[in-house]
């Protein structure tokens, strides 16, 4: 155990400050730990979001982050959500997760973040995990998956919970799970990444808007993932369609505008200039957020994706927005120190 100390110990020496080009603020990374693992081994579930989950340590982790010049990452537990019909089983391995997570942001100070996450769809050991996170742990934000079993963002079932987070001032990161139910055939020959993920992701946000989570709960601030995923198309749509909607009786009244105003977005998923363009017609240059994916693709395939972005943001559209992209925005939102200069 003493070994073990001294060896973390040498480690936060070795990549607690930041060099000084080292000024990127990465949202979505990812932690993956032996008990999460150990769980999806015992239920078969290694596989249930049709890919292997990757390996990950922190070493690992820290040097991906240095040969890319990021300052700091935001860790959350990947897809899937660990629930199989065991609430107390389910939370223990949430809890493990949080619990490492923080130990990592406090052995790495400045290099880490982490967005704890919640043993739903039991929303009642969700508030419970979510109260101990925030203020014992005080983890900087929340994660959440787009379902939990079917349980959706934005379902009435969840409402409560929300009570709780924006009490808090959370800031919640989403992510896409295996939409439940799925179409199995089609998904055996276009694995969820390739598109379910996106819909997913913009299924899950729709219903927050369409019930006015948003409004209902204003401090809560949301990061939606891989370049807001089908939004900047879908929302045209919906605008134009609600207004019938809303007069036959389908639908109630949207405030658009408050539940907008309150949605980031993270450019996960190496997104190319028209993809810029098209985000930035549903949001402003505040809330667009630098983001890996880490440790989901190899780090050179990473690497190529942040050249692609500089190359992006360094033409004249969008030369005056690449340092709030790649840290400015998340130094706000979470309350991140400047970097060292």
């Amino acid at each position: 155990m003493l070994k073990k100390k001294m060896f973390v110990g040498l480690l936060a020496v070795a990549f607690a400050i930041p060099v000084a080009a080292q000024q990127i603020v990465d949202v979505h990374s990812h932690i993956i730990v032996p008990e999460y693992m150990e769980m999806l081994k015992r239920h078969n579930a290694e596989l249930e979001e049709t890919f292997p989950l990757p390996r990950w340590s922190v070493e690992r982790h820290l040097q991906f982050m240095d040969s890319m010049g990021i300052q700091t990452s935001v860790l959350t537990m990947p897809a899937p959500q660990p629930f199989y019909g065991d609430a107390e089983e389910s939370a223990r391995c949430v809890r493990a997760v949080n619990e490492r997570a923080a130990q990592v942001k406090a052995d790495f100070p400045g290099r880490f973040l982490f967005c704890a996450s919640l043993p739903l769809p039991d929303v009642d050991a969700a508030i419970r995990e979510a109260i101990y996170a925030l203020d014992t742990l005080r983890a900087d934000g929340i994660k959440l998956a787009t379902n939990s079993r079917g349980q959706y963002l934005g379902d009435e079932e969840l409402d409560l919970l929300m009570e709780v987070l924006d009490e808090r001032h959370a800031v919640i990161v989403i992510h896409p799970h295996r939409p439940t139910p799925y179409p199995e055939k089609v998904v055996e020959t276009t694995p969820l990444a390739m598109y379910e993920y996106p819909a997913e992701t913009t299924r899950a946000v729709v219903n927050m808007i369409a019930r006015n989570v948003l409004v209902r709960y204003p401090n809560l601030k949301v990061v939606v993932p891989h370049c807001g995923s089908f939004l900047p198309l879908a929302l045209p749509r919906m605008r134009s369609i609600h207004p019938a909607m809303q007069a036959g009786g389908f639908m109630a009244p949207i405030d658009w505008e408050g539940n907008l105003l309150r949605l980031y977005y993270d450019l996960a998923g190496n997104p190319a200039p028209e993809v810029l363009r098209a985000l930035l017609t549903i949001t402003t240059p505040g809330h667009i957020l630098y983001g890996s994916d880490y440790p989901y693709l190899a780090d050179k395939v990473l690497r190529g994706n942040l050249d692609r972005l500089k190359a992006t943001l360094a033409v004249e559209d969008f030369a005056p927005c690449g340092e709030m992209f790649l840290g400015g925005n998340a130094r706000a939102l979470f309350g991140i120190q400047e970097p060292f200069k």
